[in-house]
């Protein structure tokens, strides 16, 4: 079977420049413009940066727009299986053929010049957005925001700030509140921002740079409030209180998403049945995700299979929290990660939870951590672990000596993207 056009095209555009991450905005904003500028005819743009919790929050906001009738097109990274993913059109994945031809169009716009591969494919989903009728335009931030390549939008509806924590320091910069100032890059003059929880310190960034601005904040805490009472998701601001289902995504963590994304909609006076369909209608794959079927759970039938593609000190954190709830079983984990990774910060919380931990390299990934170095950063972080070839041979270790183990498969979104695809 012949290689789909979109991946050859999108084969050729890593290949434009010769840094993965370039943070500067010059090379974006000069195919933009060859392309008459597709940033100024986007439906109204909820901009969306953070840490942790874009993609969730941004799941939440997609499902209860869309649970009110409307139609949004949404821009995340990475994907997970296939690149389609990262580009839906009014709600649905963008087909093959139209990517190939949005892919085609950049390529010839942009020429011999250097352009990242993130940068060129950000400005095929602008012209896609462009050029497809919806209600609003969900952009989530590539890495930082100030210098993404998402910030190219002079007046968005709404931005939207999830928590600030330490991650792509070599970037952002090397303390909280250097990567809470690149983070409050997207906030524009005049424009509201709904600001999850934070640290004090990242707050103070973010609250002192809207004041410069004259952007009005409601911020978690001080706007709004949300929590849970007896099974329910109880959300509270000025307009009244919200008494809901819990978010469809587990984990503690998801209720404070759950509350953000609440926040933009009840902004954008969507009504309660977008505020219900944000909790009960929302799908993320690999965040806590329960794989079952496919060859990894048929390799242990009588194990408890879950996927998660977190990856830094705050997501190992959450997850242990998470585990910390679930009904008792030996918990074994199945991890990969990436060399620019805060690999100790990750699994430090972690090690009280964990049995044991396999080790495996991230399959076709170059900055991949070797095998036998995330083995010995988790027995540094104080757990038992070994290696294994690859993820169902990691799984068949663990089921052959505790076959009712409960198996967290973790440590990338890279490494989730490729069980998915060979899990089925």
């Amino acid at each position: 079977m012949s290689q789909p056009h979109s991946d050859l095209l999108l084969d050729r555009m890593m290949r434009l420049h010769p840094k993965v991450i370039d943070l500067v905005m010059d090379r974006v904003l000069r195919l933009l413009d060859a392309l008459d500028r597709p940033q100024d005819r986007l439906p109204p743009v909820i901009h969306i940066a953070g840490t942790n919790g874009k993609g969730s929050t941004q799941a939440m906001i997609r499902a209860g727009i869309e649970g009110a009738g409307k139609t949004a097109h949404a821009y995340t990274s990475p994907h997970l299986v296939r690149f389609h993913e990262r580009i839906r059109l009014a709600g649905t994945v963008i087909g093959e053929d139209a990517l190939a031809a949005l892919l085609d169009e950049c390529l010839a716009a942009n020429g011999p010049d250097a352009i990242t591969y993130f940068e060129i494919t950000t400005c095929a989903a602008l012209l896609a957005f462009a050029r497809t009728h919806a209600d609003f335009t969900l952009l989530e931030v590539g890495l930082g925001g100030r210098l993404d390549a998402t910030n190219v939008v002079d007046r968005p509806a709404l931005t939207v700030i999830t928590p600030v924590s330490m991650d792509h320091e070599g970037y952002l910069g090397s303390d909280i509140r250097m990567i809470a100032a690149e983070k409050a890059g997207i906030l524009k003059r005049g424009v509201p921002c709904i600001v999850a929880r934070q640290s004090d310190p990242a707050l103070e960034v973010i609250e002192a740079r809207a004041e410069r601005l004259g952007a009005p904040l409601l911020v978690h805490g001080q706007h709004w409030h949300v929590g849970t009472e007896r099974d329910r998701l109880v959300y509270q601001d000025e307009t009244g209180l919200l008494d809901l289902p819990l978010p469809a995504l587990p984990g503690a963590h998801q209720i404070d998403n759950a509350g953000t994304a609440l926040a933009a909609l009840r902004h954008l006076a969507l009504g309660e049945t977008a505020a219900e369909a944000a909790m009960t209608d929302v799908h993320w794959p690999a965040r806590m995700q329960r794989l079952r079927h496919g060859p990894l759970v048929d390799a242990a039938p009588n194990a408890e299979l879950w996927l998660d593609g977190g990856h830094n000190p705050a997501a190992g954190t959450a997850l242990a929290t998470h585990l910390a709830t679930l009904p008792p079983r030996p918990l074994h984990l199945v991890c990969g990660m990436l060399n620019t990774k805060d690999v100790a910060g990750y699994m430090t919380p972690l090690a009280a939870h964990a049995e044991g931990l396999t080790a495996i390299a991230i399959p076709g990934e170059a900055n991949t951590l070797p095998a036998d170095r995330t083995a010995a950063a988790a027995r540094a972080a104080g757990m038992t672990a070994t290696t294994a070839d690859n993820a169902v041979a990691a799984v068949q270790q663990i089921a052959a000596a505790t076959p009712k183990a409960r198996i967290l498969i973790c440590g990338s979104l890279y490494l989730a993207g490729n069980v998915l695809r060979d899990n089925g």
